[in-house]
Formats: C-alpha cells, sequence, structure tokens
C-alpha cells in the first residue's frame, strides 16, 4: 500500500496542468487554463495521499 505512485501520479498531472495553464495563457484559453488549473490541484491532492500512505505504512 506503497504512497509512491501515487505521490508520482500527483507530480505528473501537476506538471501536465501547469503546461497546460502555460499553452493556455500563450493562446488566450481560458478553457484550457482552467483544464490546467484543475488538473495541478488533482496532483496536489495525489501526492497528499501518497504521502498519507506513506505515513500510515510506517507506524
Amino acid at each position: 500500500m506503497s504512497g509512491t505512485s501515487d505521490k508520482i501520479k500527483g507530480l505528473a498531472n501537476e506538471a501536465i496542468g501547469n503546461v497546460k495553464q502555460g499553452v493556455g495563457k500563450a493562446t488566450g484559453s481560458d478553457k484550457l487554463q482552467v483544464e490546467g488549473k484543475i488538473q495541478e490541484k488533482k496532483g496536489e491532492a495525489q501526492q497528499v495521499v501518497g504521502k498519507v500512505k506513506d505515513a500510515v505504512d510506517k507506524k
């Protein structure tokens, strides 16, 4: 029940979200900026889940 995969997925989602936001800003696409922000927040949440799983495993 390692949180490593959640943390990796979270980092990937966060990075992709940041790229989407940048492309959205560069192209003037509000939709892409919003999608990027949502994906970034999803990634942050996944990382938290991974950290919690790791903390539970250490007990």
